[in-house]
């Protein structure tokens, strides 16, 4: 598995109070698990953790991009692909995708794992994002119900149209969707 590693300035240091601690599971470069710890400790840390990004498509082979709410700890504002989050301990990161693409987007679909990567971002809030991310693709035409505390907007776009974006603003843009874009 090759390690993919970015230095990314992310613009927001602010940190969202949900009520309830939320943890990652730790894991080697092999996706073997060796712990689990608090989700911002990890960060702080720059511990290796489980990720998962999920992409959906419609019929017309579009992909629905979703734009980080504002309140967001880190990457705020920045568009990005569908939904992306962590599995629980203990529990599937494939039935966690699913869980979080409800959750954050109002959609239940079946997924299919597509590819998985590593990669490590250094933020400004003295975090840091080193994630083995799993990617999955599903299909969906309704339209998507975000929740306004994880998503502030989103758009469907051609795969073409995102990577020029991409290369004309790669700022506006997360580091992790702009690893995994390429993928596609």
């Amino acid at each position: 598995m090759q390690i993919v590693s970015y230095l990314a300035v992310e613009n927001s240091d602010s940190n969202r109070h949900t009520g309830m601690t939320e943890y990652v599971i730790l894991v080697n470069e092999k996706d073997v698990p060796t712990g689990e710890m608090e989700k911002l400790e990890a960060h702080q840390k720059g511990l290796l953790h489980r990720a998962f990004s999920s992409f959906i498509f419609d019929s017309r082979n579009r992909l629905l991009l979703q734009r980080r709410a504002l309140i967001k700890y880190h990457s705020s504002g920045l568009w990005t692909n569908t939904c992306c989050s962590h599995p629980r301990p203990g529990e599937d990161t494939l039935s966690a995708a699913r869980r979080r693409l409800k959750e954050e987007m109002g959609i239940d679909v079946n997924l299919v794992k597509k590819f998985e990567f590593i990669y490590k971002a250094g933020l400004d809030n003295n975090l840091t994002e080193y994630e083995y991310d799993h990617v999955f693709v599903g299909y969906c035409d309704e339209a998507p119900r975000p929740d306004p505390d994880e998503v502030s907007e989103f758009k469907w776009m051609e795969l073409d149209q995102v990577k020029e974006e991409i290369r004309l603003f790669p700022g506006q843009f997360t580091e992790w969707f702009k690893i995994a874009i390429g993928r596609f």
